[in-house]
């Protein structure tokens, strides 16, 4: 996530402030900080070049998700939302509404980092709660050891075309691999398939 730049406005001064320092530290991006939708709309006026916004669901200004529509038309980046009480039913009406994603600020630490990524990548981000209704995860699931390799990319937020340099095969072989491990896994997309491999301990 390196030259990346973030802008994440959440009224929590404590949480707000961790979750950008870990941002910055380990995922190597650029993160500036609001305390209210207004200031993040104002920071957005700012600085044209963000490439993400994260929104707190109940801060001030965000009036439900009136602040998602507000800030989308502020910025020309993904906008997605996070918070630590909104029932999953929130969560899918935000991204109905069309947020990039909804991230539970119980999210761990990597977890974290790893949703940014692919949301970056332009992909959506889906909380467990979504994951966890399927009902298509095989506990027998059994990848080949490229498949691995290239789950593991996947869940590290890496593209097709930097997993394939990385494993030194072609970007078309690494897409079939995805096509097959989300086919085992019963996933939708690669950000599924990347959060179902983590809970079931294939990463």
């Amino acid at each position: 996530m390196l030259n990346k730049e973030l802008l994440l406005a959440d009224d929590h001064d404590l949480v707000r402030d961790t979750i950008a320092e870990y941002l910055r530290r380990e995922g190597g991006c650029s993160v500036s900080v609001a305390a209210s939708l207004e200031g993040a709309l104002d920071a957005a006026r700012g600085n044209v070049s963000f490439d993400l916004v994260l929104l707190d669901y109940s801060m001030p200004g965000m009036d439900a998700l009136g602040g998602l529509a507000r800030m989308k038309e502020a910025v020309h980046c993904p906008v997605a939302i996070i918070s630590g009480t909104a029932p999953p039913d929130v969560a899918r009406r935000a991204l109905r509404s069309g947020a990039a994603g909804f991230l539970p600020k119980t999210l761990d630490p990597m977890s974290l980092v790893t949703a940014v990524r692919h949301m970056l990548l332009g992909e959506t981000y889906m909380p467990l709660e979504f994951l966890s209704e399927t009902g298509q995860v095989d506990e027998r699931v059994v990848l080949t050891p490229r498949e691995h390799d290239v789950l593991r990319g996947v869940a590290e937020g890496k593209s097709n075309k930097e997993i394939a340099r990385d494993l030194n095969i072609q970007e078309v072989t690494v897409k079939l691999h995805v096509k097959t491990l989300s086919r085992k896994l019963g996933a939708r997309n690669r950000t599924h398939a990347a959060m179902l491999g983590r809970d079931m301990g294939l990463t």
